[in-house]
């Protein structure tokens, strides 16, 4: 990629951060809209946990395709078929005429959606060059993530309440169009100087984990153990083969090197654990307030500005903050925020009073606008410029997973606990067990932050890193030979 002028850097950001925006809407806006398409759809809770988790599902399956494919052929070109892709899916989601295909045209948003953020998160990393600009540039990315979560659940909220909730996928029209002829206009093509060759079986078995384990979770509360077993072992031996194949690849889909890095495989963990509280935190919300409170979308969706807002206005702090003194500090703030907030709701209720449903929802807008920046940061930081959009993909798709386990769990423990006769009686204590599994999750940025981020930590990171790119020296040298 050649080297760009700062405006022209500036405006590169600004289109990338457009494509995470459509993206992360959609997640925010779809969560106020769930009790209104539950009703339409006649859809039980297992049914709603589809319509976030199809779609979060086949975006972790196939970021890390997405980004080896972009590296490889183009990462405008494929940025420019997700925007395409995506507002085409948002398209058919408005018209969808069922629960069923309302969950299949969401896998097509996805097929979109997985070659936006990974490709984009390449270009920025290609554009940026400078570590401190970088680290400041991923702030920026970060904050887009708050502003859709504050502006979602009021658009959706307002749009449900006026219009229906079909409309909520409109919102990616204009956003994604624009997007698009602006990419054609100013983003340089660029790609990876080695191309990588595409790994059928190592995707065939990450979709095999990913869906089969999904399956597993959010339908053990109505088929039972015997049903779900096969695909719990189903997940297992996809997991085991995966293992087992990757290393033996030359150009693998999961580069199984990285992880030698504890400060990637921590960043990996803690992006794991800080989506799975997002989706699971904003799974109970949405339902309780509408569902036990009886607020209508527009009301539930004010009651998430407490937790937007402070991730909005964290998350350029802790890029500055990743940018100056490293990931430790972000991610000691963001584990002691999410899990004091999931504690809140855990062991006092706070959900059922005004003045600690604000603190809590607060509290986890603290927390979580200060873990995306070292997330990435540390993702593709230490990688090989060449290998930056498999890196970012991994990142990526840690998120989505977390966020597609967390809405599976946490909806799997509130549906085996909640009684459909008496629904608003039984929903605080039925949704107990699931805000501990976010204290776990907090618990586990936590810790994991602390560890990983230490000196014993980055002596890993750069050692891998200069393996990695000593491979590359020795392929290139091998291929000009």
């Amino acid at each position: 990629m050649p080297e760009l002028s700062h405006r022209r850097r500036q405006l590169v950001l600004a289109i990338c951060c457009m494509s995470l925006l459509i993206v992360s809407l959609d997640v925010t806006i779809l969560n106020v809209a769930l009790p209104a398409m539950q009703t339409d759809l006649h859809a039980s809770t297992s049914g709603l946990q589809w319509t976030i988790d199809a779609y979060t599902l086949v975006l972790a399956s196939l970021l890390m395709l997405a980004g080896s494919t972009a590296d490889r052929i183009g990462r405008k070109r494929v940025f420019i078929t997700g925007l395409v892709v995506f507002s085409l899916g948002s398209l058919l989601c408005s018209l969808a005429p069922n629960l069923d295909a309302l969950i299949w045209f969401r896998m097509i948003q996805a097929v979109g959606g997985s070659m936006l953020n990974p490709v984009a998160m390449s270009i920025i990393t290609n554009t940026f060059t400078e570590p401190r600009e970088r680290a400041r540039a991923i702030g920026v990315w970060g904050a887009v993530v708050g502003i859709s979560m504050a502006a979602g659940p009021l658009i959706g909220g307002l749009l449900v309440d006026s219009v229906g909730w079909r409309s909520i996928f409109w919102i990616n029209l204009p956003v994604g169009l624009a997007a698009l002829l602006l990419t054609l206009k100013f983003i340089p093509e660029s790609r990876a100087p080695k191309a990588r060759r595409a790994d059928p079986v190592g995707q065939l078995l990450v979709i095999a984990l990913f869906g089969s384990l999904t399956y597993a979770i959010i339908e053990a509360p109505s088929s039972g153990f015997t049903s779900i077993l096969p695909f719990a072992v189903l997940a297992l031996a996809a997991l085991v083969a995966l293992l087992w194949y990757e290393p033996r690849r030359d150009e693998p889909l999961i580069d199984l090197r990285f992880f030698r890095s504890a400060p990637f495989s921590g960043a990996t963990v803690i992006a794991i654990s800080a989506f799975s509280a997002l989706g699971g935190f904003l799974f109970l919300s949405t339902l309780y307030l509408q569902n036990v409170v009886g607020l209508d979308a527009l009301h539930a969706g004010l009651w998430m500005l407490p937790m937007a807002v402070p991730t909005f206005l964290c998350a350029p702090v802790s890029g500055r903050l990743v940018g100056s003194h490293g990931p430790r500090i972000s991610l000691l703030i963001a584990g002691t925020a999410m899990t004091a907030s999931a504690v809140m709701f855990a062991g006092f209720e706070a959900e059922t009073s005004g003045v600690s449903r604000f603190i809590g929802y607060a509290l986890f807008g603290i927390g979580f606008g200060f873990v995306n920046a070292p997330i990435t940061n540390t993702a593709v930081s230490g990688m090989p410029r060449a290998q930056a959009g498999v890196a970012a993909a991994v990142a990526s798709t840690s998120r989505q997973l977390g966020q597609t386990l967390g809405v599976a769990v946490v909806g799997a423990v509130l549906a085996s606990g909640v009684s459909a006769s008496s629904y608003k009686e039984t929903f605080v204590s039925a949704a107990r067990p699931g805000w501990w599994i976010l204290v776990v999750c907090g618990l586990a940025v936590l810790v994991l932050g602390a560890v990983t981020s230490g000196a014993w930590a980055r002596r890993t990171a750069e050692r891998t890193a200069e393996k990695l790119a000593s491979v590359e020296v020795r392929e290139a040298a091998g291929i000009n030979a």
